[in-house]
């Protein structure tokens, strides 16, 4: 359900945000609309909102008919012309792989229409709260993680002094296409602000969806990019706990009540049961953390995208390391002294500070998550807390592009003897594929490498086997392997 204030928002993008439409995006007759629906042959409805229905279509694209989705506006809603101008001027601007794609628009006579590239999967709530196959938790972990990225992208990658707050984040609005891959959509109530500037507000009339509304927002109408912060916030505990965020059975919001039993240390009681015994409990804290922390009551206290897309990383692989390696021999202490004299650990006296945000070759961020080591015991733990084996200053030397040799190198601290590591490609898609045989801190780059983002992936022992939290770094700065230095 949208909530919408009496006093119509009657705001529009920003100057700076508005390009030439026409030359942005294709321009639709309603009569081709018509024939590429049958209509609007009722079958052919794959969805319904606040704006109107959209319809799966065929529109000849050249000479070869291509399916698209296309969302006709209802005159009678509550959504106007206002709102599809501004869907329209923004996505015509704003293009990244975590973004839904406009195609084209039709504004002809009293028709209005918008056309995107059809999502094969549809909507992560679909998926969450209908029967069918459940998602698993890797699945999951990579759709967060590809819409956060996607947001961050909008708060601060648009490549304008200008960032966007989307202000209807939830899991209808996170399209799905063939691959899973995750695609913000719906940017009718979106609102401009300075980039620079994360806590700068916008008085607005409140506008959003009931659940997935910002506290501090509703009560105030200050707009903030942290209001984005909590509704992905529930979007993340409502993957965590399979529920949906106005839960008739919960005498409270989901957001309250997850972030309650959270505090509790009882996550493991609200998992949705078709995750039970398949998460790594590193990956569930990590992730329940920063759920948690998205959702805080006050705007300053939550985190931005920019470092849930790295706390999402690092429980995405330290998920895949549990999924890649399920079973793992118990090592005698005998082995570990031939491990540990073998050397399978590179130490490096030069330690540098390793850039937590790249900007890649197309604008984009590319996350690294560097972990923060803490000596202090945790927040609730007494002073026998004994800290899990780590590396400090974790970070690759060398020449990044085919043929030159790479090393991960670090400092091994609380009682590391040990790292076993796997190098990996990070594709634009969003999905790992892991390095067959490339399991050593050095690594030949090749010409399959071009293109990817190419990391490594740390998992530190002690000599009793305990494994420490997964580290992850990238290669050339974060930025794509080309062939040649850059």
């Amino acid at each position: 359900m949208n909530l919408t204030a009496t006093t119509k928002d009657k705001e529009t993008p920003s100057a700076s945000l508005v390009p030439d439409v026409e030359q942005s995006c294709r321009c639709f007759s309603f009569a081709e609309l018509i024939s590429a629906t049958n209509n609007f042959e009722e079958k052919l409805c794959i969805g319904r909102g606040g704006f109107g229905r959209v319809y799966k279509g065929m529109i000849l694209d050249g000479t070869t008919n291509r399916t698209y989705a296309i969302k006709r506006l209802n005159s009678l809603s509550d959504q106007g012309a206002p709102e599809f101008w501004v869907e329209v001027e923004m996505l015509s601007r704003l293009r990244h792989c975590n973004l839904v794609c406009l195609i084209g628009y039709c504004n002809d006579g009293k028709e209005m229409a918008l056309v995107y590239e059809y999502m094969h999967n549809g909507t992560l709530s679909d998926h969450l709260h209908k029967k069918g196959t459940p998602l698993t938790w890797s699945q999951r972990l990579k759709i967060c993680l590809g819409a956060a990225r996607g947001l961050d992208y909008l708060h601060t990658g648009t490549g304008t002094k200008h960032g966007v707050t989307h202000r209807d984040v939830k899991t209808s609005n996170i399209l799905l296409d063939q691959n899973f891959a995750a695609k913000i959509a719906d940017f009718g109530l979106a609102k401009i602000g300075p980039i620079n500037q994360a806590l700068t507000y916008i008085s607005t009339g409140v506008k959003g969806t009931f659940g997935y509304m910002d506290p501090s927002y509703f009560y105030t109408g200050r707009l903030t990019r942290k209001s984005d912060v909590y509704a992905f916030g529930v979007v993340l505990l409502e993957v965590l706990c399979g529920r949906p965020a106005l839960d008739e059975s919960l005498d409270e919001g989901l957001a309250v009540w997850a972030q309650d039993r959270i505090k509790q240390g009882k996550v493991s009681q609200i998992i949705d049961p078709n995750l039970k015994d398949h998460i790594s409990r590193s990956s569930l804290k990590e992730f329940s953390r920063i759920a948690a922390r998205c959702v805080l009551s006050h705007p300053n206290q939550r985190p931005t995208m920019s470092e849930v897309v790295g706390c999402l990383d690092l429980a995405l692989s330290i998920q895949k390391r549990k999924d890649f390696s399920p079973q793992r021999g118990i090592i005698t202490r005998k082995l570990w002294s031939i491990i540990s004299r073998k050397g399978y650990f590179e130490f490096n006296s030069r330690v540098a500070t390793l850039t937590p945000e790249s900007k890649g070759t197309n604008g984009e961020i590319v996350s690294i998550p560097v972990p923060t080591l803490v000596t202090d015991p945790p927040e609730g733990q007494d002073a026998n807390y004994d800290p899990l084996p780590a590396i400090h200053g974790f970070q690759i030397f060398g020449d990044a592009f085919p043929g030159g040799e790479l090393s991960a190198a670090g400092y091994c601290i609380n009682g590391t003897v040990w790292c076993m590591f796997q190098w990996v490609h990070y594709l634009s898609d969003g999905t790992i594929k892991y390095l067959e045989g490339a399991t050593n801190p050095s690594y030949t780059v090749q010409l399959g490498d071009v293109g990817t983002y190419l990391g490594v992936d740390a998992v530190p022992l002690d000599e009793n086997g305990r494994m420490g939290n997964l580290f992850t770094c990238f290669a050339n700065k974060g930025l794509l392997i080309t062939r040649r230095s850059q």
